[in-house]
């Protein structure tokens, strides 16, 4: 049975008490607010393995919840929503948020896309035991794959998990082209989530403003007009 432990953020008790029945029976751990302004401290306090936050919240929304808790912790952010128009998805990708879940939603696709984002947050965490040799280097960027940590010129960098994807699979194939639609299969397809590549745009972007000292123009991460991205190992 799964042990890992999920923070659920919502306003609305019903909500709670539909995610919180179906998370147990898979064997989860669930902790639980209707207060926004407590899902910071309880993040702290609990260490959940995945949040489910609801956007639509009085107080702080669960964009600026999202917004702060990036700020310190890079653990699995999937919003839940009333809204879902694109720019609405767009913009929680952009501060953040791992997936995106629209209001009313099917509690078996939920749940199938929390254990997709644990299974894959809990390999990269495991992989096969910790090896400080398991790392992609590149001049000044040091990409250690067991720690799930990236570092710029000796400076910690800070990356949401789809990020932290994002530039691994780039870095893993350098200099060699992908479009937007092979980044969206490889990260997102997997998750049932509708193809959408300004999602992989926003992610990028804010790859380069993290990484880059100049994200106008990038050192690292290229844009290939009319192609895609790639990573450039060398100049």
């Amino acid at each position: 049975m799964a042990q890992d432990k999920i923070l659920v953020v919502d306003n609305e008790m019903e909500i709670i008490q539909l995610l919180r029945l179906y998370l147990s029976r898979e064997g989860y751990q669930v902790v639980w607010t209707t207060d926004s302004t407590k899902a910071l401290p309880m993040t702290r306090e609990e260490k959940p393995d995945l949040i489910l936050l609801d956007i639509v919240m009085p107080g702080l929304s669960g964009l600026e919840v999202c917004s702060k808790i990036r700020e310190y912790c890079d653990t699995p952010i999937l919003f839940i929503s009333c809204k879902g128009e694109d720019i609405d998805k767009v913009l929680g990708f952009s501060i953040g948020g791992d997936d995106y879940i629209t209001k009313p939603f099917s509690p078996a696709e939920l749940v199938a896309r929390v254990k997709a984002h644990l299974r894959r947050q809990n390999m990269s965490a495991a992989g096969d035991g910790y090896k400080p040799q398991n790392a992609i280097c590149f001049d000044q960027v040091v990409i250690d794959l067991n720690a799930h940590t990236v570092t710029v010129n000796g400076q910690l960098i800070h990356l949401t998990a789809k990020e932290f994807d994002l530039l691994v699979l780039l870095c893993k194939y350098p200099n060699r082209v992908f479009t937007p639609k092979q980044i969206f299969t490889n990260l997102w397809d997997s998750y049932g989530i509708e193809e959408d590549f300004r999602t992989v745009m926003v992610h990028i972007s804010n790859i380069r403003k993290k990484m880059e000292k100049d994200p106008e123009h990038p050192r690292y991460i290229h844009t290939v007009r009319g192609v895609g991205y790639k990573f450039v190992d060398s100049m």
